[in-house]
């Protein structure tokens, strides 16, 4: 598995009012929104936001009190990469909360949580480029 992280989801009790927070407040710009999840270009990853308890659903893993509602991605450029990255997660000792699978959102994802709960998503996004140099662009 490559060493990066392409995007950190951010699990937000209202998406509406975070977005207005980042654009209005921060002044930043999304790159795309859909559905209820917002995306920003940063250099070289991207910060989502996306609703805490779609986030939990989505993830396997529920908010409990130690779901901090935030996941951690790393996007592989296939979705061979991504079955050959979870397998890799297991053997080192992560728990895999939810198999790889195709999404509604066109693309192949899953979840592992690493030794101490942090969620992590291995995902092939078609909408994304992966560049030489492990950095992503949102399309």
């Amino acid at each position: 598995m490559e060493q990066r992280i392409s995007m950190v989801t951010l699990g937000v009790d209202d998406v509406v009012a975070s977005r207005r927070f980042f654009e209005e407040g921060l002044g930043w710009t999304a790159a795309g929104a859909y559905d209820g999840v917002v995306f920003y270009q940063l250099p070289g990853i991207a910060l989502t936001l996306f609703g805490r308890d779609e986030l939990a659903v989505d993830t396997g893993v529920p908010v409990d009190g130690r779901f901090s509602g935030i996941s951690i991605a790393i996007n592989q450029r296939s979705e061979a990469e991504v079955d050959e990255a979870m397998a890799q997660a297991r053997a080192a000792g992560a728990t895999i909360v939810k198999p790889a699978e195709k999404t509604y959102w066109g693309g192949y994802s899953g979840y592992f949580t690493d030794l101490d709960g942090h969620v992590w998503e291995v995902a092939v996004m078609p909408a994304w480029v992966i560049n030489d140099d492990g950095s992503v662009t949102i399309r």
